[in-house]
């Protein structure tokens, strides 16, 4: 049985704020990553499935069960939003003692969850720091530190890297590795692509559609449209000309050259097209960028 469920999920806000049709699963000791730009629908998305919105249609399950109508399954739901949700007027210890109490935990129960999670995070010596006082990263442990309180089965995460240092983020992903790894079901969203490729599945979102799902390795060797790199002495205006092309989906600078995605059915014809420029294309790995660029393109 899946941990943490998504069926047929339909949730309409508003053009920014939209999920339709989306369906997924998520198991007991497996990290998920939902992958998308702002307004791709992955905060609705994590918000239905943490119980805090209804789906117009659909369910969002938890350990089977759909946690619209069972208060309690929220119990077994950690969950860390992407705003600032902790008191900066509080300190560490402080703020890790109100939550706890709002879960309802015991003074000799709350006191060791305390003292194995400041462990777990590396923020004892913090203990009595103002909130408000924390870089980004220790806010963000602490805030997981919160969520993680009363021993959840199942913890989503809103964007838990963003704005944070790249120490404070790799000791953040080998936390969530850690917890994996004990049995836990992580569902998070993420903006960035480098973080995509160490989840163990994603779901690449666009305007609250599901474009594909799998392993990150598995969608990037499967892709079907070749990734090239166009050498040109005159990078800019070949960059003109192929841009805004019907057989390009992807087109960036890379370094001297330029990286472009291209329809699979369109790839003689473009390098055609390149040697008219008076440029050269040489074929190249696509990486998890190229893939979810292409995806894109290719859907709209």
């Amino acid at each position: 049985m899946s941990a943490l469920e998504a069926k047929d999920l339909v949730r309409h806000f508003g053009p920014l704020e939209a999920v339709r049709g989306l369906s997924f699963a998520v198991a007991a000791g497996e990290l998920y990553g939902l992958v998308g730009p702002d307004g791709a629908g992955k905060t609705t998305t994590l918000r239905l499935l943490a119980g805090l919105l209804e789906p117009t249609s659909g369910q969002a399950l938890v350990l089977g069960e759909p946690i619209a109508r069972r208060a309690a399954l929220r119990q077994q739901v950690g969950y860390m939003p992407q705003q600032y949700s902790l008191y900066g007027d509080l300190s560490i210890g402080e703020n890790l003692v109100f939550f706890g109490r709002l879960f309802g935990l015991a003074k000799v129960e709350l006191r060791t969850r305390m003292t194995e999670l400041l462990a777990i995070t590396q923020l004892q010596r913090f203990v009595d720091r103002r909130a408000d006082a924390l870089s980004g990263g220790m806010y963000k442990k602490l805030a997981l530190a919160c969520a993680l309180l009363h021993r959840p089965r199942v913890l989503v995460l809103d964007e838990p890297s963003n704005g944070v240092d790249p120490v404070s983020r790799r000791e953040l992903w080998d936390l969530l590795y850690r917890f994996v790894a004990d049995g836990m079901a992580v569902i998070l969203a993420t903006p960035y692509m480098d973080e995509a490729a160490r989840c163990h599945r994603v779901g690449l979102l666009d305007h609250g559609a599901l474009l594909a799902e799998g392993e990150p390795a598995t969608l990037t060797r499967t892709f079907p449209h070749p990734t090239m790199l166009v050498h040109a002495a005159a990078r800019d205006q070949v960059e003109a000309a192929l841009a805004g092309r019907p057989e390009v989906l992807a087109l960036s600078p890379h370094g001297a050259d330029l990286r472009v995605v291209v329809r699979r059915e369109d790839a003689a014809a473009f390098r055609a097209l390149v040697a008219t420029l008076g440029a050269t294309t040489e074929p190249t790995r696509p990486d998890f960028e190229d893939v979810y660029l292409g995806l894109v393109a290719s859907a709209a």
